[in-house]
């Protein structure tokens, strides 16, 4: 995210409605289920339950309030299947599976560095 100065143009508008938009998406999906949910779904379509079993540990609650979150930002999508009983499946959309990139990316970096942040904590636990 970055801070410009603003000087009262017209764009300055769009500018303040881009940033409180990125920072509430990044509040949203910024969180340990969410990212677990988008890793699990990659490039696959898959059920709740399916779905559940993947994120481990999740509880029925917090899967249905991140799918709701993660599908209300456009970034995955609910399939409804009118068999009885209804067959839901779930899927990352264009933006989700790019977002997953990116997580990818984060993931790789903590790889990296791992032993340097551990070495760190451990210094800044013991001083």
């Amino acid at each position: 995210m970055v801070t410009k100065q603003l000087n009262g143009g017209s764009g300055d508008a769009d500018l303040r409605r881009a940033d409180s938009l990125a920072r509430e998406i990044f509040s949203d999906v910024a969180n340990k289920w969410a990212l677990l949910i988008i890793e699990a779904l990659g490039e696959r379509t898959l059920r709740f339950t399916e779905l559940r079993n993947e994120v481990e540990g999740i509880s029925h609650k917090m899967l249905t309030q991140n799918l709701r979150m993660l599908e209300r930002n456009g970034l995955v999508v609910r399939d409804v299947y009118p068999t009885v009983p209804p067959r839901v499946e779930y899927s990352l959309t264009e933006p989700g599976r790019d977002l997953r990139k990116t997580v990818d990316v984060m993931c790789d970096w903590t790889h990296r560095y791992l032993r340097h942040i551990e070495a760190s904590r451990h210094r800044f636990a013991d001083a």
